[in-house]
């Protein structure tokens, strides 16, 4: 109440000055000091008016801001603004929420300097009310306020500087009062800020509980993919064993050694998820001696990778999905059997790993269903994204050639063999 009471004899003290200015000019006027009736008459109105303009605003603020203090009263607002991200980001968050305020004129955004000045229209909180225009405190000044932002940027979080006043010089804030519009601007914008960087926090948060679900979803899906044995196989090779215990114990025991070394590099780890190529080539090596016993002479293996090569990272089974193929669709069906050959090149920075064969080639009967290479690609594609490839031609003179390109080196936070996630 008391400084309520203060404004408003501030306000009305600062008008009565200027009246006994006015008066004193008045009466030095020969013509005017006969009519001191008239001028006496206008200064007790002026004042009356006053009063009621500077007791409404005093209402207003209170119903705006819920409270009345100096701070609140003022015609000029000041607001400090912390904001947890880098200057221009903040600069760009600052600007919209001042581009949002209603009845915005001109905005001008300066994003190097990190500046910006706006201009705001006061709203008529009288309506066209007939005494709005003989409220005093509309005699002069611009009826207009103005928005000064500054960001400085921290080390961690930018500072943002806001200054909320009217367009009128500061001295007229002895006589005139902007209604708390001022306030209001202020509050506004200092609560979309708020809005904008809760927001923003949400969004992250969401977007990393996506990310922690995708991933997990992508760990399922390389296992799943990482696990597939053929079935069929492991189910043959068993069998031609067991047949082999009768007749040639020896080519028994050799076989169920290379399907020990098979297996040894087929089960999924727990802690690995890539293997290297050397590795795979062991463990493709091993699958292709157990058909070797089985198609006799009708196989033919040739091997070509370098040493320097041996140890690029590779993801498990994308190699043995390759070799698989160019035996159950270009060899197997073939009455005379062929050749698989198995090649890496590096060419600039990428590794490239070809199995080839020279069987039926790109026959629709025996094309199979494309799981395969489909599984290998969506592994390629979850591991590198955009950085593998696998590419699947026509051999010549008949055949196919299958190659995967991957780069040299880990890709980022992938462990390889020996390394723990």
């Amino acid at each position: 109440m008391f400084k309520s009471l203060a404004f408003v004899l501030r306000i009305g003290f600062a008008w009565l000055m200027a009246l006994l200015v006015v008066s004193a000019i008045w009466n030095q006027l020969p013509v005017l000091g006969r009519l001191d009736w008239v001028l006496t008459m206008a200064g007790i109105a002026t004042m009356a008016l006053v009063v009621v303009a500077a007791s409404s605003h005093v209402d207003r603020v209170r119903l705006i801001a819920n409270r009345v203090d100096k701070e609140a009263l003022d015609n000029r607002q000041r607001r400090q603004v912390e904001v947890p991200f880098e200057a221009g980001e903040a600069f760009d968050l600052v600007d919209a929420a001042v581009r949002e305020l209603p009845r915005i004129g001109p905005v001008e955004s300066a994003r190097d300097s990190l500046q910006l000045r706006a201009t705001v229209a006061r709203p008529q909180n009288d309506g066209d009310h007939p005494l709005g225009q003989w409220n005093p405190m509309r005699w002069f000044g611009v009826p207009r306020n103005r928005i000064l932002v500054t960001v400085t940027p921290g080390r961690d979080a930018a500072s943002v500087t806001l200054i909320c006043e009217p367009e009128s010089p500061a001295w007229s804030d002895w006589f005139l009062v902007d209604e708390g519009t001022n306030f209001e601007n202020a509050e506004a914008i200092t609560r979309a800020i708020s809005r904008r960087v809760a927001q923003r926090r949400r969004d992250e948060k969401a977007e990393t509980a996506q990310t922690a679900t995708e991933k997990e979803l992508t760990v399922a899906r390389l296992n799943l993919l990482h696990a597939q044995v053929e079935p069929h196989f492991l189910y043959n090779t068993l069998a031609s064993a067991q047949l082999l215990t009768r007749s040639d114990p020896a080519r028994a025991d050799e076989m169920l050694g290379h399907l020990i070394q098979y297996l040894r590099r087929s089960l999924p780890s727990t802690d690995n998820e890539m293997s290297t190529l050397s590795a795979e080539l062991e463990r493709a090596l091993a699958y292709l001696e157990i058909l070797k016993i089985r198609m006799g002479s009708r196989l033919a293996v040739q091997v070509d990778v370098p040493e320097s090569l041996r140890n690029t990272p590779l993801p498990p089974m994308v190699l043995q999905t390759l070799v698989e193929n160019a035996i159950k669709h270009g060899l197997e069906p073939r009455t005379g059997g062929g050749t698989v050959w198995i090649r890496a090149r590096r060419v600039d920075d990428v590794v490239a790993v070809t199995v080839a064969d020279d069987g039926e080639g790109f026959n629709t009967k025996n094309s199979g269903t494309g799981i395969g290479l489909k599984n290998v690609r969506e592994r390629l594609r979850l591991l590198y994204g955009a950085s593998a490839a696998l590419s699947v031609v026509a051999n010549f003179p008949s055949g196919v050639a299958a190659t995967i390109s991957v780069p040299p080196a880990l890709p980022p936070a992938i462990p390889t063999e020996g390394r723990h996630v």
